[in-house]
């Protein structure tokens, strides 16, 4: 699971790009309790989503022409010049050159050979996001791809991943990721081939965020309240929960979870 004792190749940190900044943090505060916390004036309008105090997101202003709104996942590297050199080599591109964020880390953006975003974070005064795997936090993403197998390999290549085949109705498996050698205890993502899902496939390639809530329905009519999408229903997933996938007012894409036999207040992931 996620857990903010971060190994090479985990998710460390989770931003979102939208053209309303100030509309993206009242939807999400309603939604998960956020507030919105400016990084100051050196950052170029960029800021924190906390929750209770501690850094659960960032985020930034991107106007349309610039880009479209989305999460991005960036996973822990110890060079971010040796991933990107990695990314380059396993047929992805770096859209971001590595680059100093001050004396909190360097970070660079790439796509990997389906055109998926995604980003490296290598620590520096900051490590990373405060709050994993609570209530109102990052708790699990998926990789929704054309290719998984291929996919794979890719970030095999660039991050050292390990892999495991989980069980699922039906006879089939379901690919989860861990960083290398931490076990199966420490998976943190799963690979969904693109072409099973009619929603996905209709918006294209991508990593999904799951946020970890008390309960999946209530969030999912607040997020459509709010001026959100419900883009598939509630649904539960024998031993593992209640999931739904929505999309916030700006067209960001992200799912929620109501964790199995998880208490309300969460686990502490520290």
């Amino acid at each position: 699971m996620l857990t903010t004792r971060y190994l090479t190749g985990s998710p460390n940190w989770l931003d979102l790009a939208t053209p309303d900044l100030r509309g993206a943090a009242s939807f999400y505060g309603e939604l998960f309790g956020w507030t919105f916390r400016s990084a100051g004036p050196r950052a170029g309008g960029y800021g924190m989503f906390e929750l209770d105090g501690r850094t659960a997101a960032g985020g930034m202003t991107v106007p349309p022409e610039q880009g479209a709104p989305g999460w991005t996942l960036y996973f822990q590297s110890p060079s971010a010049d040796d991933t990107a050199e990695r990314v380059r080599k396993g047929g992805g591109a770096v859209t971001h050159e590595p680059a100093d964020v001050r004396d909190l880390g360097r970070m660079a953006h790439f796509t990997d050979p389906a055109g998926v975003g995604f980003a490296t974070w290598q620590p520096g005064t900051n490590p990373g996001l405060d709050v994993v795997n609570e209530t109102g936090s990052l708790c699990w993403a998926e990789l929704c791809t054309p290719d998984p197998d291929a996919a794979l390999g890719f970030y095999r290549s660039v991050f050292g991943w390990d892999e495991f085949a989980v069980p699922i109705p039906g006879g089939d498996t379901y690919v989860t990721v861990n960083p290398a050698g931490a076990g199966e205890d420490a998976m943190f993502a799963g690979l969904v081939p693109l072409e099973t899902d009619p929603v996905e496939a209709a918006g294209g390639p991508y990593w999904l965020p799951y946020f970890e809530v008390v309960d999946a329905d209530a969030t999912a009519a607040k997020a459509e309240e709010r001026g959100g999408t419900v883009r598939t229903p509630p649904i539960d997933l024998e031993d593992v929960g209640r999931i739904a996938k929505l999309a916030d007012p700006y067209g960001a894409r992200f799912a929620v979870i109501e964790t199995a036999a998880k208490s309300a207040g969460g686990a502490n992931a520290a």
